[in-house]
């Protein structure tokens, strides 16, 4: 290998040579530019494509695939550009000085792609890259142009040499900056942009190779013999060269593409995974919050039916037992009540982790069903396990729990329901288990009971007994007014009458109150219930009047439950306008447990009822608080004394020295007295020497409809004034009304307020 003459001048000799004109072939010309500019296409996408590649390994093989690309594209466009050179002389070239001119290339192309891995450089680093990049594609230009051998002396301009080399510089730079700025973005615009700086750069690295061909001058010396060139096909090289040089480069832009696509299938197959991932996290979450109370960590209604589910199917099939126990925190509500709902929260962690240490951990499930009740479910063998189960919970539950700087007790009330024999179905077991609750707490809580048949048989029907007293309501159908007449002992006349509920039942006939009020009260019935007996009584009050009775009153007992409604003194107002009653002709009767419910609303309400007119009694007194302190307070006109006070007198002296000293403290407190229950005459006699206002019982009449009131009446004030109580009116008077006991006694709402009868 021989490297040829070659002189850097700006001035060729003048005397004995002859300087060749050269020419190029515009098609491989333009040939070479194409390859330059799919080097450059390839080289901004494999770019691109080491910059959203993640593994390392495959960076590496991405940069020595993009320098392979551009140092064969850069190198091909030479040797085409080479190949397009026409001279009117015999050239050829050095096939070892070739090759290496292609290592220069492939240098400056791995150099370049080492730049362009880094994520962010400095302008000024760029710019030396660039240099380096620079020197090495003229390097490689030029070491090119030196395999060419000729008859002819190879002369350079030194100013275009040094201007091809800028021009590669520029190009370099350009390349650099402009494939970083494609590497962050995407899009159709993005793709435009890359075509764009191909162009541009394909015609930078032209314009670089034609700048130092430009530089080239070839001088023969005087008298030598110019040989003509050989007739080599360098159209048909030139074209080889290029469809090769193509291929490989769309073949690396088809693996650049492929692999983006496999990429972006990797991505999206790791989102999924991801998602799916987020998803099984997701499902537990929601199967927590679903299955699982948040305050306890125990499982909640949900959950609980679903293992109950479960145990039910097992125990179906392999046989066995199982025990539903229903728990409720006795009186809870005075800890929100008293101390908040945050004490409140806390408390029911502890019960909860009283409970769970009283069971069984691996094969009894506890549950929280809201509130302040929960649920267990338990396998067992004899029905005696629960029972000593459910001991030793309330045993548990007694210990002191400080909370708030106080040291609480709590209680419980349990109901137990057992498979198979108490029901075969979720739903059936739960709610005998809720009706054995219900017992237990209508027994004086604090204790525990096992479902029975008696109880779903007062339950189904204490619930038709609640349907068909809403029909009766609603059709205004079977629902009757009776009147005990209440007697006069100053003026020996009767001038007042109390109201007292009965339903013609189409069944059982005439029930008495005791067998609904409560059901009433417990099923949101018990306001329209007295709102009914108030307007009956008030149309009672008119058509007395048009017998002729102006004088009468009517006294009307109020629920409990109903002094707590605003409305009661507004529906008392219309009812007596509605029937154009005097407000003096009604009197209300509320219990002392009504009264202390909440005094200062209690309060309130009397004395909007006492502004209308209507004047006000107190019932049963003596059954309840009996307080002079909240006696004292209420607007009342009338004290009315209970007849557990009165029915074994004379015989016992203590009740005759309680209801004397009754009498005596009502009137010292500007009270009536009205004594309730009087059936002698013995007891008349005791009460009309004590200064007793009115008497009422059997002894003057059973309670009778409006229809058959007038001729009790008219015997009653015709009486002579040493035999109170004719004949004929003891006679119907002296024996309680008789009504078989048609219905058990009805439990105490599941609130836990005791039963009162405030309608009768």
């Amino acid at each position: 290998m021989q490297w040829p003459d070659v002189y850097f001048t700006t001035q060729l000799p003048e005397s004995g040579q002859v300087i060749l004109n050269c020419t190029h072939n515009p098609f491989l010309v333009l040939l070479a530019y194409v390859v330059a500019c799919a080097a450059g296409f390839a080289t901004l996408g494999i770019t691109e494509r080491i910059g959203h590649t993640e593994k390392s390994t495959s960076q590496r093989i991405w940069r020595w695939v993009g320098a392979g690309c551009l140092a064969g594209g850069i190198w091909a466009m030479h040797f085409i550009s080479m190949l397009a050179f026409q001279a009117p002389i015999e050239i050829h070239y050095q096939l070892p000085i070739t090759l290496v001119s292609l290592l220069f290339a492939l240098t400056a192309s791995w150099l370049a792609m080492q730049t362009l891995s880094h994520a962010h450089l400095s302008v000024w680093q760029y710019l030396r890259a660039a240099v380096w990049i620079g020197l090495g594609i003229a390097t490689m230009h030029y070491v090119g142009m030196a395999a060419m051998r000729s008859t002819a002396t190879a002369y350079y301009d030194p100013m275009l040499l040094a201007l091809s080399i800028v021009i590669a510089i520029g190009a370099s730079l350009a390349a650099l900056l402009i494939s970083r700025h494609l590497s962050e973005g995407s899009g159709v615009v993005n793709q435009l942009l890359k075509y764009t700086a191909s162009l541009v750069l394909g015609a930078g690295i032209v314009s670089m190779h034609f700048t130092g061909m430009a530089a080239l001058n070839l001088v023969l010396p005087e008298g030598s013999l110019q040989s003509l060139p050989n007739d080599n096909n360098h159209l048909q090289l030139g074209v080889t060269v290029a469809v090769m040089m193509l291929l490989i480069i769309g073949s690396s832009i088809s693996a650049a593409m492929a692999d983006k696509k496999l990429q972006h299938k990797e991505g999206d197959l790791r989102r999924v995974n991801a998602l799916l991932s987020q998803l099984d996290q997701a499902r537990l979450s929601l199967q927590q919050v679903a299955h699982y109370d948040a305050l306890t960590n125990l499982i909640n209604r949900r959950g609980f039916n679903q293992l109950f589910a479960e145990k039910l199917i097992e125990k179906t099939n392999e046989g066995g037992m199982l025990a539903v126990m229903f728990l409720d925190i006795d009186h809870f509500k005075r800890i929100n009540d008293s101390l908040g709902h945050d004490a409140g929260d806390l408390m029911l962690k502890v019960l909860a982790g009283h409970i769970k240490s009283s069971v069984r951990s691996h094969e009894d499930v506890v549950a929280r069903f809201g509130g302040d009740e929960f649920c267990i479910l338990i396998g067992l063998h004899d029905p005696e396990e629960a029972r000593h189960m459910a001991q030793r919970i309330m045993l548990k539950m007694k210990e002191p729990i400080e909370l708030a700087g106080r040291s609480m007790v709590m209680t419980t009330s349990i109901g137990i329901s057992l498979f198979p024999q108490d029901g075969k179905t979720c739903e059936e077991l739960l709610k005998n288990a809720d009706l054995a609750l219900y017992q237990s707490k209508g027994n004086g809580r604090n204790g525990l009971h096992f479902f029975s048949q008696h109880l779903k048989a007062r339950a189904t029907l204490e619930l038709q007994v609640e349907e068909e007293l809403r029909h009766a309501l609603r059709n205004d159908d079977g629902l009757l007014l009776f009147y005990p007449p209440i007697y006069d002992l100053k003026t020996g006349h009767v001038t007042k009458l109390e109201a007292l509920i009965r339903w013609q039942h189409p069944v059982h006939g005439l029930l008495a109150p005791d067998r609904f009020i409560a059901i009433a009260e417990a099923n949101g019935l018990i306001a329209e219930l007295d709102n009914w007996v108030l307007r009956q009584a008030c149309e009672d009050l008119g058509e007395l009047s048009r017998q002729g009775c102006e004088e009468l009153k009517i006294a009307v007992n109020c629920s409990p439950l109903n002094l707590t409604r605003e409305d009661l003194a507004i529906e008392i107002e219309q009812a007596l306008r509605i029937c154009g009653v005097a407000p003096q002709r009604l009197e209300l009767e509320v219990t002392e447990n009504a009264l202390m419910g909440n005094l200062t609303d209690t309060l309130a309400l009397l004395r909007q009822i006492r502004a209308l007119g209507v004047s006000l009694s107190i019932d049963d007194f003596g059954t309840g608080y009996s307080s002079l302190a909240y006696l004292k307070r209420l607007p009342l006109n009338t004290l009315k004394i209970d007849r557990s006070f009165i029915q074994d007198i004379p015989r016992a002296t203590q009740d005759m020295e309680i209801v004397q000293a009754i009498i005596a403290m009502a009137h010292t407190l500007h009270l009536q007295v009205v004594t309730e229950g009087v059936e002698t005459f013995e007891q008349y006699d005791f009460l009309e020497r004590q200064g007793c206002d009115f008497v009422q019982g059997y002894l003057l009449s059973r309670p009778v409809p409006l229809a058959e009131l007038r001729p009790v009446l008219n015997e009653i004030n015709q009486r002579k004034h040493a035999c109170p109580v004719s004949p004929l009116i003891l006679a119907r008077g002296t024996f309680p009304l008789a009504s078989k006991d048609l219905f058990p006694k009805t439990p105490a709402p599941h609130a836990g307020a005791s039963v009162v009868q405030p309608i009768r």
